[in-house]
């Protein structure tokens, strides 16, 4: 069984994605939290009515739009945390800076408390109601907390198959295998594979097939057999889901290079008038493209000594509030790119060894720090001429000062970070320009007719009603910049402003509330979850309709704090004794009795809290990070995390110590101070001086950012929304650096994948039924099941529909007899056991005596101290009823004769043509491809494959009569026997 539930992302304008996998037994499998660029709590209420019965968590990319919401679930849902969850090494480290970026960028990202739980809160304390108007925050995650968060996750590797573990609350995974594969995007992205029984699941959302100059391809195509054919594992599935975002957008002709050299003649044709470049990007995915294409154009524009280049006057830079921790873990990395990052970093260390060798004289080597600085070899991501920014007034300071620059920014939506900020102040300026990279647009789903500045400056680009200007190319072509003829442009501003006065004691009261609520729900590691649901059950005891009809959306599991809070809301009060039910016993002292009379289900039985312990066939789970040194422990944004972690005193309406918030500010304190003299010179995070000089923007610069402080409340908080006109007069560009599949990636893969179903989500409306409309047509032709199936086998889901793509076979159970069993012969087919049977199926009763219940052996110790006469029950008491089973036995003789001239030889397995080549060279054979689809060995058999995998050999049984000292066995015989080795022949008999 597999039903498929995309949460968000469907047919939709917004690039959040967030999938439901329900498998066979109960299992399910969320794979990404992500969250839109307005940051809405509604949207996460379809996730979080699923968290209580997940039992894994899978994350693709470090982008928003596939883990903003991870750091927010980790704490605002109890149970959340408590839930594995995989993804890959650069998606953790990745991710971990996105999320500081974006908590230290906007106060958005906190989220506004719902109007609805004010009034109930306000209403259960007995004071006056709340304005429903009142937009109060919740308390952001900090910079601490997000590195625990991130340390939850398990690490795994490319194309290694591993066996997860499932939470306390998820029934067994029953030999559930997660493997993970390049998904070309990001660094780290990735394509999961899912092997549930006869399930064979793809998950591939956000994939690019085209090599870039940091990141390689998607792992689709085998690079062994000529990237022809899809690789084994990912061929096939019983189910595909792919996106189908950019399914009607066109390849750029010329690739890559065609696509940086549009990149590089946009900025040249503004940078050569003195103006200013914006291109807004993300802040831990694609941004590691752009800084990479444009730092080494840049040092090849500057080694060039004849050329007059206007790069060479001007500035490159780097905004982003972390973009210093997220190079420091690119550099870390390196093993994950595109192999030739690996090769220019293995040139650099050996032209560095060779310098070193050939050193001159000690008098010579005695020199000023200038004449070393400007000889050092930098490497791919050792940043020479690309300057990193990660303080407002930096970025005012720089902005300040006249000349052409180029500044890469966050975030590409223009909704937070440094990118609006300096769009509204270049935006006066007809000479700036500002470049598009993804046309998206960045649009909410919660909040369509509020559009965002990157998606309002897309439509303004693509309606080009202020004219275009056109600019010559290096390859003689026109460069279109749109003009934006004034237009006024509405930027919205998100400021943290501190309670006050009702305002606070309204926040007080909600988070009093909610203390109690998680005081109600034993959420830890010792309680089952069915203990949990027990405390806060609302009158699972009286016949209530609306209890029982919700009973089925959470999932018959936990309930969360958000359901618990709608128990306490229904009752207009505190948890009393209707509302505890037999939970009274444990919940308030005192209370020794309670009438259970009437009663049913566990309304009728003490409560009794189970204390389990996760453990495994070798003992109880360990966590290995728990036992680490402090050194060893990952340095978490640049800071030492010896100083501690997320402190547990810190708890939500956890009361302090009056000392312990001077201690706390005092450590921050602590660790915002540079630790050596090269942050203060402006020398960021790897940053190497500019000719062996530093950068006196940055010298100037560094002294106002030691004092330059997060601007807002750091306690209880609300937000207030201010808007500001800018008149617009700079131009608009595009240059497509989305990395994401286009219409030839996608019709090209999806037949040579040849999925029996086929979802498609991660796109708009059109998109889908563009590329669903495409793929029935192209599935007809290459597919050998029946026609008419295949359009009933693509799916267009929206959000919250559920699709059942289970896979179409008739599977049944037998039992196999004993004698049955010792005369298999299992033959070895790649890694699988594969055994022909042929047998006499027949009905068999099968005993399965029951042990004695516990109460029964009490019972009849009882009566024997008693001395009573106790009749023991009998044997068909004790045991359950004969089940009738079907059985293969071995065949009769009698019909066993019969049989045996019926059974024909079976091959089973599928042998391709360059794995057979590969065989007969390695035999002193020639083998080579001669054709399309002809493998010709020793120039006398032809070895063919058809379209419905049929190997077909043609030739003489004739040796070598060049080499006849060889002895070779004849070819066409030496032919059919390697390929016979390939294959397991299997008979019945």
């Amino acid at each position: 069984m597999f039903n498929f539930t995309p949460l968000l992302g469907a047919q939709s304008p917004a690039a959040a994605s967030q999938s439901l996998l329900e498998l066979d037994g109960g299992v399910k499998v969320l794979i990404d939290v992500g969250w839109n660029e307005q940051f809405a709590a509604s949207e996460l209420k379809a996730l979080e009515r699923h968290i209580p019965s997940l039992s894994i968590i899978l994350l693709t990319h470090p982008t928003t739009s596939h883990l903003g919401a991870f750091a927010h679930c980790c704490k605002n849902f109890p149970l959340f945390t408590q839930i594995p969850i995989y993804a890959t090494t650069p998606v953790i480290s990745l991710g971990r800076t996105l999320l500081q970026d974006i908590y230290s960028s906007t106060p958005l990202a906190s989220t506004v408390i719902p109007p609805k739980s004010l009034v109930e809160s306000s209403y259960a304390s007995g004071s006056s109601p709340t304005d429903p108007t009142l937009q109060l925050l919740q308390q952001p995650p900090t910079a601490e907390e997000i590195a625990h968060y991130f340390s939850l996750i398990h690490p795994l590797k490319y194309s290694q198959p591993h066996e997860p573990l499932p939470s306390a609350f998820s029934p067994p995974l029953n030999g559930l295998k997660i493997t993970a594969y390049n998904a070309g995007h990001t660094l780290g992205g990735t394509i999961w594979h899912l092997q549930h029984g006869m399930e064979s699941i793809v998950h591939a959302v956000d994939w690019n097939q085209v090599r870039e100059n940091v990141l390689g391809g998607a792992a689709w195509l085998d690079a062994s057999g000529g990237g022809a054919e899809v690789i084994e594992q990912l061929r096939k599935p019983t189910a595909l889901v792919c996106s189908s975002r950019g399914a009607e957008k066109l390849s750029l002709t010329g690739g890559r290079k065609k696509r940086d050299d549009l990149l590089l003649d946009t900025i040249r044709a503004t940078v050569i008038k003195g103006g200013t470049v914006l291109i807004p990007t993300d802040t831990s995915a694609r941004v590691l493209e752009l800084a990479y294409l444009l730092e080494h154009a840049w040092r090849k524009e500057h080694s060039d000594d004849s050329g007059d280049s206007p790069f060479r006057s001007a500035k490159l830079y780097l905004a982003s509030k972390n973009v210093g921790a997220t190079m420091r873990y690119a550099r870390s990395m390196l093993e994950w790119m595109d192999e030739n990052i690996v090769k220019e970093l293995e040139a650099v260390e050996a032209a560095a060894t060779t310098k070193k060798q050939h050193k001159r004289t000690d008098s010579k080597q005695i020199g000023s720090r200038e004449n070393e600085s400007e000889g050092k070899t930098a490497g791919p991501f050792d940043f020479k001429y690309l300057r990193l920014l990660e303080r407002k007034k930096q970025v005012d300071k720089i902005l300040s000062r006249k000349g052409a620059k180029v500044i890469i920014a966050s975030d590409a939506s223009l909704e937070w970070g440094f990118s609006k900020e300096i769009l509204q102040k270049i935006a006066a300026e007809s000479n700036n320009l500002i470049i598009l990279t993804d046309s998206r647009g960045g649009r909410g789903e919660s909040n369509i007719n509020e559009e965002s500045l990157g998606n309002l400056l897309w439509s303004w680009y693509q309606e080009r009603r202020d004219g275009v200007a056109l600019e010559p190319g290096s390859d003689g072509q026109n460069l279109e910049h749109v003009h934006t003829g004034g237009r006024e442009l509405q930027v919205r501003y998100a400021e943290r402003v501190a309670l006050e006065g009702r305002e606070l004691l309204a926040y007080q009261q909600y988070l009093a509330t909610q203390r109690r609520l998680q005081n109600q729900i034993p959420i830890g590691n010792g309680a089952t979850m069915e203990t949990a649901a027990d405390a806060v059950d609302d009158t699972s005891s009286t016949s209530s309709s609306s209890s029982e009809e919700s009973d089925p959306e959470r999932q018959g599991k936990a309930l969360n704090t958000s359901v618990a809070v709608a128990n306490l809301n229904r009752n207009k009060g505190g948890l009393n004794k209707e509302t505890l039910g037999i939970n009274i016993l444990l919940r308030q002292p005192g209370v020794y009795d309670y009438d259970v009379r009437g009663k049913k289900g566990r309304e009728q039985m003490f409560p009794f809290i189970s204390k389990r312990r996760r453990a495994d066939d070798f003992g109880d789970l360990i966590r290995p990070d728990e036992y680490l040194r402090a050194e060893e422990r990952d340095d978490i944004d640049g800071r030492d995390m010896r100083d501690g972690g997320p402190s547990k005193d810190n708890k939500l309406g956890q009361k302090r110590k009056w000392g312990d918030v001077g201690l706390q500010h005092r450590l921050s304190m602590k660790r915002h101070q540079p630790s050596n003299g090269a942050d203060r010179n402006g020398l960021l995070n790897g940053s190497v001086a500019i000719n062996g000089h530093h950068d006196p923007d940055l010298d100037e610069t560094s002294e106002s950012s030691d004092s330059d402080t997060d601007e807002g409340a750091n306690g209880p908080s609300k937000v207030v929304i201010r808007t500001q006109a800018v008149e617009t007069h700079l131009k608009i560009a595009h240059v497509d650096f989305a990395g994401l599949h286009d219409q030839r990636s996608l019709s090209m893969l999806i037949p040579l994948i040849q999925p029996r179903k086929l979802i498609l989500v991660g796109g708009s409306a059109p998109e889908t039924e563009y590329l669903a409309s495409e793929c029935r047509q192209k599935l007809v032709s290459t597919s050998s099941e029946d026609s008419e199936s295949i359009p009933n086998n693509v799916f267009t889901p929206v959000n919250g529909q559920m699709v059942n793509a289970s896979v179409d076979t008739n599977a049944w159970t037998v039992k196999l007899s004993s004698a049955l069993v010792k005369r298999l012969r299992w033959q070895n087919v790649r890694g699988l056991g594969v055994v022909t049977l042929m047998g006499h199926l027949a009905a068999m009763e099968v005993d399965e005596p029951q042990a004695p219940d516990s109460s029964s052996k009490k019972r009849q110790k009882l009566f024997k101290e008693d001395g009573d006469d106790y009749d023991s029950p009998s044997p068909l008491t004790e045991s359950k009823k004969r089940d009738v089973v079907p059985v293969l036995d071995i065949l009769p003789p009698s019909m066993a004769a019969a049989t045996r001239s019926v059974a024909q030889p079976l091959h089973v397995g599928d042998l391709r043509l360059a794995d057979l080549r590969k065989i007969l060279q390695s035999a002193d054979h020639t083998a080579e491809f001669r054709g399309e689809g002809t493998l010709v060995i020793d120039g006398l058999v032809a070895v063919r494959k058809t379209a419905t995998g049929k190997l077909e050999v043609e030739g003489g049984g004739l040796g070598l009569p060049d080499y006849p000292a060889r002895h070779l066995e004849p070819s066409f015989y030496a032919v059919k026997r390697k390929i016979y080795d390939g294959l397991a022949v299997v008979a019945g008999g």
